[in-house]
């Protein structure tokens, strides 16, 4: 069962229900729906009447994922384990749909495959076609790569060590990026239009 790859959990209740395993394919399907949760909740909060109450559509999604993080980390050892991996297939349903573009290329935050593809097109297209955006689009990507290499090192080390409180970690980091977000704009409401691009 995936947290993050719904792709992996599809197959997985085809092969159960291809086999007859009927009790089975039960496990694949909450972090399914948790992952359908999180893409209509993103696109709720994208809505103008309802943007227009939280101010900032994006920041109210790192809201959200931060105090489902949190909640986790204080979930008890007892709790089955599919209680988390709903809770992160949620999370990361949300962090899809809310932030997949690195400049104007489309990219991928929970994982790493499509990201691997695009850079490899780019460094061929910057090395034999020497494109000069093709080399920047490789650069960056290979910065999200090299970052998603590094999080699931400290990741792992952090489970190691700290249990199911690693979590927490990922959720500092999403809090400063709330915080950080409208550095520039500001954090409350001002009485001129809201910004389209929020």
């Amino acid at each position: 069962m995936f947290a993050n790859a719904q792709t992996g959990n599809m197959v997985l209740l085809g092969v159960s229900l291809a086999l007859g395993e009927w009790k089975q394919t039960i496990y694949y399907l909450p972090p399914i729906f948790a992952f359908i949760l999180g893409v209509l909740v993103a696109e709720t909060v994208k809505v103008p009447k309802v943007r227009h109450l939280v101010y900032s559509s994006r920041r109210a999604i790192l809201f959200i994922e931060f105090i489902s993080l949190v909640v986790v980390g204080f979930l008890p050892e007892r709790i089955p384990n599919m209680v988390v991996t709903v809770c992160i297939a949620f999370v990361s349903s949300l962090q899809i749909s809310t932030f997949n573009k690195l400049d104007k290329w489309s990219y991928n935050s929970t994982m790493t495959t499509g990201n691997l593809r695009t850079a490899i097109q780019a460094a061929y297209s910057a090395i034999v076609k020497n494109n000069l955006e093709a080399k920047k689009q490789f650069k960056e990507f290979s910065v999200i790569i090299i970052s998603f290499l590094v999080g699931a090192l400290i990741g792992a080390l952090a489970t190691i060590h700290l249990g199911d409180q690693a979590i927490w970690i990922a959720s500092a980091f999403i809090f400063a990026s709330l915080i950080l977000y409208h550095r520039n704009r500001g954090y409350f409401r001002r009485n001129s239009l809201d910004s389209v691009n929020d």
